[in-house]
């Protein structure tokens, strides 16, 4: 969490999308910029939640070929071909149906039916042009390895009307900075008191992924590699800093793949990441703070 010198903030906590939110400004936000933000992921929810019945994505499974893009599909769609060239396919927006496999279903069923891998040749089956969103086969997109960071940036866009002084919005771990530098601390995988470091953000986003976190069953959890259906074993935690959010939480889960670095490298983004054995990688130049 953010560490504040000087007067504390104004703190607006909130649900939504199955997470925790808290957005930080200097001085306390109006029930305009409060209800713009509430509209703006209540948008993003409908057009992205596969936990939905009414959102563009069941629509999509349920065997709609052809439906009108939501605004952030390319930029989402695109980042996800980087993604998936760099870990060679081990990560997919089709892997809603593997992670419903394994039992994180619509309904939190958590009952694990078995390992089922995302269909390999995705590009094949999902296109975005024109204006359109299409499957060329019923299938379920799950934007789970960006869409968080996406929808952090959009809530930064729709406050920077009301926030020249400076904002922190927080979605459940991964969050953006705009104005004074915020001391964010690393939180261990295995132990929630305790930080394996600290790391200061400026005017940029740092996302963090873990497998203790939506973790069900015998060694069950939100991280899957696609290509298999099988969680990740390897990597327990990663965290990266990006210019927007949504890389930030793009790289966060390619690190828990072998390409991960490289395209961090590529995208100029620092990270950390601990194994399931305990030891800490991270990148070069990166400006964290260290305690293991």
């Amino acid at each position: 969490m953010p560490a504040h010198t000087g007067s504390p903030p104004a703190v607006w906590r909130f649900e939504a999308i199955g997470t925790g939110w808290q957005v930080e400004t200097p001085e306390p936000l109006g029930a305009r910029p409060r209800s713009a933000v509430s509209e703006a992921i209540a948008a993003f929810d409908r057009e992205w939640s596969r936990f939905r019945t009414d959102s563009v994505v069941a629509a999509l499974a349920g065997g709609a070929a052809t439906l009108p893009a939501p605004a952030d599909t390319a930029d989402m769609m695109d980042t996800f071909v980087a993604l998936s060239a760099a870990t060679d396919g081990a990560v997919n927006p089709l892997v809603g149906a593997s992670l419903s496999a394994r039992g994180y279903d619509a309904d939190y069923g958590l009952v694990d039916r078995g390992a089922l891998p995302a269909p390999a040749r995705w590009r094949e089956i999902v296109s975005w042009t024109g204006g359109m969103l299409r499957l060329s086969q019923p299938a379920v997109l799950d934007v789970g390895a960006l869409g968080k960071g996406r929808l952090v940036d959009r809530v930064v866009e729709v406050l920077a009307p009301w926030t020249a002084g400076g904002v922190v919005v927080d979605a459940g771990g991964d969050l953006a900075v705009r104005g004074a530098a915020q001391r964010i601390g690393l939180e261990h995988p295995y132990d929630a008191r305790r930080a394996i470091g600290v790391v200061e953000v400026t005017d940029a986003a740092l996302c963090a992924s873990a497998t203790n976190r939506r973790a069900w069953g015998d060694g069950l959890h939100h991280v899957l590699d696609a290509r298999t259906g099988e969680p990740v074993r390897a990597i327990a935690a990663t965290w990266a800093i990006a210019s927007t959010a949504m890389r930030a939480d793009a790289i966060a889960t390619a690190l828990f793949f072998d390409g991960g670095p490289r395209l961090a490298a590529d995208w100029d983004v620092q990270w950390v990441r601990m194994t399931t054995d305990g030891r800490v990688e991270w990148s070069p130049g990166s400006t964290a703070e260290l305690f293991v």
